[in-house]
């Protein structure tokens, strides 16, 4: 099954009433437990990554990871970007693999949340991907994250969602009624009446901050009145650490694959009981129907440079690839010349796209019209220019195909 936009998995979570469970990992186990327990229980799942761990695990060399676990994975899956802190956090999250993605200016004033989330929503729509807000302050003293998230709990007020949502567009709120982020020491006190309120006002998919270590009960109540995507890793953190430790004690002199054992085991069964708890079990069937696949696009331009420019051509590539690589939804840029020569079409860029939305964008950007327009004085003529659709998704992808005269531009 494809990767899945989050948009349509979360709006059909919220329409019937159940959560979708976003994971945290740090570690290749918690992704293999995460996929297979999705798998076993049928169940849509949310990978998370987020920013505040990533001195934990290398952003970039676990995200190609993530991306092809979900792509061979037998259920729905998104992938998103939690607690980003600046927005050039989110285009690089964006062109790396993830689907979604979240900017965490909570703390932040009113104004300016809605200023720097706004910014973030127009990124995000522009290459094809959902954005979660974030309204109100989930505090935490405790946890491996927790502490990134230091501060008095700031609770949503049902009045400023409604103007966030309207004025920045985003796709789903993250909203603060009692949670606090990491270890919970006592039973948390949730408003579900501020929930009721807020979610009767929005009406649309609410997300769960802080959502480890409650009670059956309580998750019942929170998906009644719209949560349709509850946070966890700190549960998920102290199941792998107490595993590691009793295999210390129990397998002493032991190397490294022994001292993990049964964590992957052990992080599967409690994924399995909250999609279990939360309702998504046994519904990957319906959602994959009602979900929007996340379809790479690619665009592929031939030509030939006229010999005059030859000698500049190699610093043109080169300040013409990190430019582009720089524009959101821009997955891949590669630029390289036949092996054979032949008398037509000696040069080839290949630019990859998260999606089609993406690709859209990506012909209006103003780097790309000046990338065009520079690639239109050093070429011949005659050129090449075809955007494809990934047939893996689509059988028959639309080809459009572009030959360009001395007087057009690509």
């Amino acid at each position: 099954m494809p990767l899945v936009d989050m948009r349509d998995m979360l709006q059909h979570a919220y329409q019937n009433n159940y959560a979708i469970g976003g994971f945290g990992l740090v570690s290749l186990d918690f992704l293999e437990a995460i996929i297979m327990a999705a798998e076993c229980c049928r169940s849509p799942v949310i990978i998370n990554l987020s920013q505040p761990l990533f001195g934990e695990y290398d952003f970039r060399l676990i995200l190609p990871a993530v991306e092809r676990a979900a792509q061979l994975a037998k259920v729905p899956v998104a992938i998103h970007f939690d607690h980003a802190k600046q927005h050039e956090s989110i285009v690089q999250a964006i062109n790396l693999g993830c689907n979604s993605v979240m900017l965490d200016v909570s703390s932040e004033a009113f104004t300016v949340n809605i200023a720097q989330t706004s910014r973030a929503t127009e990124i995000a729509h522009a290459s094809g991907a959902a954005i979660e807000g974030m309204l109100g302050f989930v505090g935490g003293t405790e946890g491996e994250n927790a502490i990134n998230h230091l501060g008095e709990i700031i609770y949503t007020s049902a009045e400023e969602a409604k103007v966030y949502v309207n004025r920045t567009k985003v796709d789903c709120l993250a909203v603060s009624i009692g949670t606090v982020h990491g270890r919970q020491s006592n039973r948390a006190k949730l408003d579900f009446k501020r929930l009721k309120r807020i979610n009767d006002e929005l009406g649309i998919p609410l997300v769960l901050h802080g959502g480890s270590g409650l009670i059956e009960d309580q998750y019942h109540k929170l998906i009644l009145n719209g949560v349709a995507k509850i946070n966890c890793y700190t549960e998920l953190s102290d199941i792998a650490a107490a595993t590691i430790r009793s295999n210390v004690q129990t397998r002493a002199k032991k190397g490294y694959i022994e001292t993990m054992h049964d964590v992957k085991n052990n992080l599967l069964e409690q994924v399995s009981l909250c999609m279990h708890h939360w309702g998504s079990a046994g519904r990957a069937a319906e959602v994959l129907i009602q979900c929007r696949a996340w379809q790479p696009v690619e665009q592929i331009i031939a030509y030939n440079v006229e010999e005059r420019y030859l000698q500049h051509i190699d610093t043109f590539i080169e300040r013409s690839r990190e430019t582009l690589c720089a524009i959101p939804g821009v997955r891949q840029v590669f630029a390289g010349w036949a092996l054979i020569a032949s008398d037509q079409y000696h040069l080839c860029w290949r630019i990859q796209f998260a999606t089609t939305d993406a690709s859209k964008n990506f012909q209006t950007h103003a780097e790309y019209l000046a990338f065009i327009d520079q690639l239109a004085r050093i070429s011949e003529p005659d050129k090449i220019n075809i955007t494809f659709a990934a047939t893996s998704v689509e059988p028959n992808p639309r080809i459009e195909e572009i030959r360009i005269s001395p007087a057009q531009h690509i």
